[in-house]
This record gives structure tokens, C-alpha cells and sequence, in this order.
């Protein structure tokens, strides 16, 4: 579909036709390192009143449930990012980085989005603290972490004024649509840079979030279930 879109004039939203099939296929291999969906660990852990045990380790919660996500992203990458980024490009013509710099600034954005995704998911989780039901707040997540992410489609085919409030006023396209423009060299240098700092300023304040979240938990924890 997005190949049908740049038509004859085989570009569309400043990509060309090899960088909608990158675009695409690094995506799908994206979604499992990062992975938007499916975790509720903790949210079971506090209904069933477990979290109790959490609180009496040594390592912070939000600390170790981050170790253990990056050890899953690690492995994910090798059996679930590799595979679609080698077959892709025995189908269609994709965009090879031209520039030294792309590699280093994927590798920090992917990293960067592994973790920024990491603490939204956890402040969802963290929601059955005060609401013990959480499938409100996944039901949510789930639509808005699709759509804003660039999961669905490019976020450049929206409005200029729309995409820059998406950047600025949340985290979400810092989850996939960042990475994904770096590694298909959407735009100049500089532009890559400045998108990679923006993730990392979203990181920084989503794990703030999360430990502040905590923290006030635990001040007014209530254990059910243990």
C-alpha cells in the first residue's frame, strides 16, 4: 500500500520507494524489540498481592523489571528483528545507510526506544495500584502506541503542525517512527541527531515517572490477594 501510494513519482512524505520497503519490513522485526503490546506482569503481580515480595528485594522495582526487559529486547533482536530484515531485501528493493553515522544513532535509538516503551508500559501497569483493573488503561495504550507510533503508517503523511506536536507533546513517536526515520535517512544529520536527544529527553522523564509512581505507591500500597 505505501509503495502504491508513492505512485509513479516514486516518492511520498520525502521517501523514496527503497526507504517505504525499509520502512516497512525493519518494522515488523521493531515491533517484537520494542514490544508495545502484551506485558502485564506487574499488573497481575499487584492484583494477585505479589508485588508484596517485589518490595522486599534489594533492587528497585522499576530497575528490575527494566534489566529483564532489556535481556528480552536483546534476544528479540536476534530471532525476530534479523529474520525480516534479511528477507525483506529478496523481495523488494530497499534502502541501504549511506552515511557512517546511521548505525551508531540507530543502535541508541533503538536502545532508547526499548526503554522509553519499557516505562510507558509499566505506568500502564503501575494504573492497577489505583485501579487493580487495568484494561481500561491497555485498551488505550494499545490504540494510541499503534496509531502514534508510526506502527500503521508513516507519521510524515500527517500535517506538519501534527507531527510536530506529536514529537513534543508525547512520547509515542519516539517509539518506532524515530528509529525508523534514522535508519532509512529520512533526513539530514542533524535532524537525526536532534531526534535521538528527544527520545532520550522522553526516556528520562517517562523513568522519572515511573519511579515517582512507584514510590508514591508504596507510601499508600494496599496488598490484596496475599
Amino acid at each position: 500500500m505505501l509503495l502504491a501510494a508513492a505512485g509513479a513519482a516514486g516518492t511520498v512524505a520525502g521517501y523514496d520507494r527503497g526507504q517505504l520497503a525499509t520502512f516497512v519490513w525493519v518494522s515488523q522485526g521493531l515491533l517484537a524489540v520494542v514490544l508495545l503490546w502484551g506485558w502485564t506482569e506487574l499488573a497481575d503481580r499487584i492484583r494477585s498481592g505479589e508485588i508484596a515480595a517485589d518490595l522486599l528485594r534489594p533492587v528497585h522495582p522499576v530497575t528490575a523489571y527494566l534489566a529483564a526487559d532489556l535481556g528480552r529486547a536483546g534476544h528479540a533482536v536476534l530471532v525476530r528483528m534479523v529474520p525480516p530484515v534479511l528477507v525483506g531485501p529478496l523481495f523488494f528493493e530497499v534502502h541501504v545507510p549511506s552515511r557512517w553515522a546511521t548505525g551508531p544513532l540507530f543502535a541508541v535509538s533503538v536502545l532508547a526506544a526499548v526503554v522509553l516503551c519499557f516505562g510507558c508500559r509499566f505506568l500502564v501497569n503501575a494504573s492497577a495500584y489505583r485501579l487493580h483493573d487495568v484494561r481500561g488503561a491497555m485498551i488505550l495504550w494499545t490504540v494510541c502506541s499503534g496509531v502514534l507510533a508510526g506502527l500503521y503508517f508513516p507519521l510524515r503523511f500527517l500535517p506538519e503542525w501534527l507531527q510536530v506536536a506529536l514529537w513534543l507533546g508525547t512520547p509515542f513517536p519516539s517509539l518506532l517512527q524515530t528509529p525508523l526515520d534514522v535508519l532509512v535517512e529520512r533526513d539530514p544529520t542533524g535532524v537525526q541527531v536532534a531526534l535521538v536527544g528527544l527520545q532520550v529527553a522522553w526516556t528520562v522523564v517517562i523513568l522519572a515517572a515511573c519511579r515517582w509512581v512507584q514510590r508514591r505507591a508504596e507510601q499508600h500500597l494496599v496488598v490484596h490477594g496475599g
